[in-house]
């Protein structure tokens, strides 16, 4: 196990919340396994068995209890030391990877044989990959009856199932009752104050405390495409289209539960599992922020973790949509999105388009783009990106090999090592991008603090190509928190007022260059980072 049997005892007594979903007990007089917070009896210590998951403790007779619901429990972050290999092999699994196909198939997608794949899996999570398979869609099943009111035949077909009949058998014989007996249990609190609206089939995302929620939403509103993402108020609402299925999904937060509360649409049900998945790395929902937090405090930022603690990185529903928003400039979105994307009827008058996909950009070509506006040299990229990912050159997935990523963004033409840095952050959820300079990152993500300038200087210490030990692995978050819009900290580390604009004298900025994608660029000389014109209003004003 990851953590030691004293530790798992530990946390358990306290119900310490930053441990759950790191490990499962399961108490071996009711055969019950449970939730490191669950507000249960504690067990004694003589009666307690640690799992480090679902699957491993229902393989050892142990089934799941109604009160805590260890279904509900967040998830693992991608840079939690489980071996690479089970690593990326659970998570297409819990996404759905064994739906409809064979584990040969996964096997021959990671490049390996079924036989080494079964026995990684055995080894580092204590069940084979059907078992796993069968527990994430088991546990699915089981929030779709104790949360909706979805009939029992569609929460088969939605939690992955291909027979109900193998739903109804497999569901017996795991948790003791028919799928019937569950629903017949006294209802949840009703949820109908903060759903998104009444059409929605509602669910929710949990994570670990505490979430920046108004930070997130004001970054993912500010980087919004038109038609396809709208922010109102504290709702997040997106078009969706996964798998052929299109609709869309709706978020806000409910702090007080420790969960968001997503409503999608009910034409996305049949691929439930892989879009709850990808809303997790949208949200950043796996993140410990303790940990974030605490390391980002060590590097020096501890005042600005002290006011908004939680932030997370929000990710890309898909690897070609996290390209598109690196490579083109968000004045070109609304164009891209009118002329490429497919409408659809949402209900909602702000979201009508669904994000142009990598085959349609494809196949519209450099000239098309070039015809809405889009400069020759990046229009060239966004197509070369799009035809690599529509023929399966290039895989841009949270899972997916990193430095074999990057190295093959980089060998495009006119890509460079920034935008293949960028891509990687943004697509695959890595926050660890030290093997480039700190100030190509946050070229790559500019936002408004003022807190920006007082302290780049000690953030970009670390020489070209040398990792930044202070800040690895959490280097993308610290730019996150750092250029958070929501900071109000002035140069030096003293308040600013929300109206005050930090001002740099002329002598102190040299222009680098203009283009028209780019705009004008200038050198600040005293922090040392490298300024677009979009990137310097938020944080300051220079005096020409």
């Amino acid at each position: 196990m990851i953590l030691n049997a004293d530790i798992c005892h530990r946390a358990l007594d306290a119900r310490d919340a930053r441990f759950d979903g790191l490990f499962l007990v399961g108490i071996t007089t009711t055969h019950v396994y449970c939730r490191p917070v669950c507000p249960t009896r504690l067990a004694r210590h003589d009666h307690r068995r640690f799992f480090e998951s679902a699957a491993a403790a229902e393989l050892a007779g142990f089934r799941p209890c109604l009160r805590c619901r260890p279904e509900l429990a967040p998830g693992r972050a991608l840079i939690d030391a489980v071996p690479r290999l089970a690593q990326v092999a659970a998570h297409k699994i819990s996404a759905g990877a064994l739906n409809g196909r064979g584990v040969a198939a996964l096997a021959g997608e990671l490049g390996v044989s079924e036989r080494h794949l079964r026995r990684a899996l055995e080894r580092e999570i204590g069940a084979s990959p059907l078992a796993l398979a069968q527990t994430h869609r088991l546990l699915l099943a089981k929030r779709l009856l104790a949360d909706t009111p979805l009939p029992v035949t569609r929460v088969a077909f939605a939690s992955g199932f291909q027979s109900l009949r193998r739903f109804n058998a497999l569901f017996r014989a795991r948790y003791r009752l028919s799928p019937s007996d569950l629903r017949r249990a006294p209802a949840p609190p009703t949820r109908a104050a903060t759903s998104p609206a009444p059409d929605l089939v509602q669910l929710t995302l949990a994570y670990r405390a505490p979430l920046a929620w108004d930070v997130l939403v004001t970054v993912l509103g500010r980087d919004a495409w038109p038609g396809v993402e709208a922010v109102q108020g504290a709702r997040y609402g997106r078009t969706v289209r996964l798998e052929g299925y299109s609709g869309i999904v709706l978020a806000t937060d409910a702090a007080e539960h420790g969960h968001l509360t997503v409503g999608m649409s009910p034409a996305l049900l049949p691929v439930l599992m892989p879009l709850l998945a990808r809303l997790r790395h949208v949200f950043d929902l796996d993140a410990e922020p303790t940990v974030v937090d605490a390391h980002l405090a060590q590097g020096g930022l501890d005042a600005l973790v002290r006011r908004r603690p939680g932030v997370r990185l929000p990710g890309a529903l898909d690897g070609f949509e996290g390209a598109l928003r690196v490579l083109l400039p968000r004045r070109r979105a609304g164009l891209l999105v009118a002329a490429l994307g497919e409408a659809v009827d949402s209900g909602i008058p702000e979201l009508t388009r669904l994000m142009p996909s990598a085959t349609r950009v494809a196949e519209a070509g450099v000239a098309r783009l070039v015809r809405l506006g889009v400069s020759r040299r990046p229009a060239e990229v966004i197509v070369a990106v799009a035809r690599a990912l529509a023929a399966g050159i290039i895989r841009l997935e949270p899972n997916s090999d990193v430095a074999a990523t990057h190295r093959a963004l980089a060998r495009i033409a006119g890509m460079g090592d920034r935008l293949a840095t960028a891509i990687v952050m943004r697509a695959l959820c890595w926050p660890d991008p030290t093997k480039t300079r700190s100030r190509d990152s946050f070229r790559a993500y500019p936002s408004g603090s003022s807190a920006a300038l007082s302290l780049l200087r000690q953030l970009e210490s670390a020489p070209c190509g040398e990792p930044n030990t202070r800040w690895s692995p959490t280097c993308r978050l610290r730019h996150s928190t750092v250029l958070s819009p929501m900071s109000t900290t002035g140069p030096n580390g003293m308040p600013a007022s929300s109206t005050r604009t930090w001002k740099v004298r002329r002598s102190r900025v040299r222009r680098l260059s203009s283009s028209p994608r780019v705009g004008r660029r200038y050198r600040c000389r005293s922090m040392k980072c490298a300024l677009t014109c979009s990137s310097i209003r938020p944080i300051c004003s220079v005096q020409r």
